[in-house]
């Protein structure tokens, strides 16, 4: 059986945070800043967690909450906000494409995206896909447990630069949590490895890393193979 792949955006493949930064300068002038005190974006991002103040961005000149309400607000009424970002490592995304076709992976692209003025989060977010070179992409918007997800839909392996959502993929399915960690060594979550959760800090060592799981998959004989060799057939 092929792999069966799931992979976050925002942070993993899309740089988010670069466009955010700069419609926050836009707003707020140069010097602010959108992360600090351990915060996510993602996080802020939900209306929840902004109604309830459960973050606030401290380091540097960083948004409290009226002002990243007022940040989402504003990137809300930008016609297909989602199709302009980056990539936050050119040509992952084509490679991850390239690879997927020539191992037979099936792929579903993750994420929490809020609407914009334009498409459907979703729509938007198959035309970046599409515009970085995958193909006929699968994508599903989603909230919730990225664990509960695995699992109803059987999968083998998750992307995901959060600490937190690789937690709910190893205590919710028997899909392997691939954390993408975009900071350095020295600042990933210690609860990550206790679990088991080895962090990797580029695309393409996660591409590698899948590469090598399909190669030992197609040495590792299945049922049918074990039954034959079992009766000698």
């Amino acid at each position: 059986m092929a792999l069966r792949i799931a992979c976050d955006l925002d942070g993993t493949l899309a740089d988010m945070d670069g466009a955010l930064q700069h419609h926050a300068e836009v707003l707020f002038g140069l010097g602010v800043e959108l992360r600090g005190g351990g915060s996510s974006l993602e996080q802020v991002m939900s209306p929840e967690g902004i109604e309830t103040g459960e973050v606030v961005l401290k380091r540097g000149k960083g948004l409290n909450d009226r002002q990243m309400k007022e940040l989402w607000s504003y990137v809300s009424r930008i016609e297909n906000f989602w199709t302009m970002l980056t990539e936050i490592e050119e040509g992952s995304v084509a490679r991850f494409a390239e690879l997927a076709k020539a191992h037979k992976w099936e792929v579903l692209f993750l994420t929490q995206r809020p609407a914009t003025a334009g498409d459907t989060a979703q729509r938007q977010t198959q035309r970046w896909l599409s515009t970085h070179g995958f193909e006929l992409p699968s994508v599903m918007v989603m909230q919730g447990s990225r664990g509960k997800v695995a699992a109803a839909m059987n999968l083998h392996v998750v992307l995901d630069d959060r600490a937190e959502n690789c937690l709910d993929v190893a205590t919710e399915s028997k899909a392997r949590p691939m954390l993408i960690w975009r900071g350095t060594p020295d600042t990933v979550p210690p609860g990550a490895k206790r679990l088991g959760i080895e962090p990797l800090f580029s695309i393409a060592d996660a591409l590698g890393q899948l590469e090598h799981m399909t190669s030992t998959r197609a040495k590792t004989p299945g049922l049918v193979d074990r039954v034959r060799n079992a009766i000698g057939l």
